[in-house]
């Protein structure tokens, strides 16, 4: 059965990043660090050959999406089921505000509850990895034998990640979700491989927090 090679990046960074802020839908640019970023992945990828480069609606994957895509030939695609997990009234807030504001609620959003949501429309956990892991083997089966990108966030990434390595969706996460890394993993034979993670030799520096 023919592989494919599917090359998953996080956005660059932003300034709520930096401010450690949980950005979930709300549509924040990059930074001049995170343009840096993305800038740094197109060099580093413009040997590779993809198909299509699929990215979140939002501004801070799609950016870093055309950079990576600039003068390819290759399709760029917007796909809105790649946004990152929705957070509802936590969006904005440092996780120390969202500890103090909501204490009860962001709990449970750290230990990893499932099916809780945040107020506001916020997403469950268990929706989120449903909407990301559909969206993966949607692109996965639509490009059977090639090479893709996937831009996208942090929390995204954490899924996919639990997709391909079978960790649990509820286990503290003990992986590296850096800014503008390079994540290479496999669909062949109905099975995923994880091939390579958190690839940074091409960043002089990398930002890495849990979840944006």
């Amino acid at each position: 059965m023919p592989i494919t090679r599917i090359c998953l990046v996080r956005h660059g960074e932003t300034a709520w990043n930096a401010q450690h802020r949980l950005q979930g839908h709300e549509d924040i640019p990059l930074n001049p660090r995170g343009l840096a970023q993305a800038q740094a992945v197109a060099t580093a990828l413009a040997s590779c050959e993809f198909a299509a480069a699929y990215h979140s609606d939002l501004q801070r994957a799609a950016l870093t999406a055309r950079t990576i895509a600039a003068h390819r030939p290759f399709p760029v695609i917007a796909e809105p089921a790649l946004r990152e997990r929705h957070f509802g009234a936590l969006q904005g807030l440092t996780r120390d505000e969202a500890e103090q504001h909501y204490p009860g609620i962001y709990g449970k959003v750290r230990t990893r509850e499932p099916f809780a949501g945040p107020p506001g429309n916020g997403e469950s956990l268990n929706t989120f990895a449903q909407r990301i892991s559909q969206a993966l083997h949607a692109i996965a089966a639509r490009h059977a034998g090639q090479s893709v990108l996937i831009v996208s966030h942090g929390g995204c990434m954490d899924i996919m990640y639990r997709i391909v390595t079978g960790k649990p969706l509820t286990e503290a996460r003990d992986f590296a979700l850096g800014n503008a890394t390079l994540n290479w993993v496999e669909w062949q034979d109905q099975r995923w491989n994880l091939r390579v993670w958190d690839e940074k030799d091409h960043l002089s520096d990398c930002f890495d927090e849990i979840s944006a």
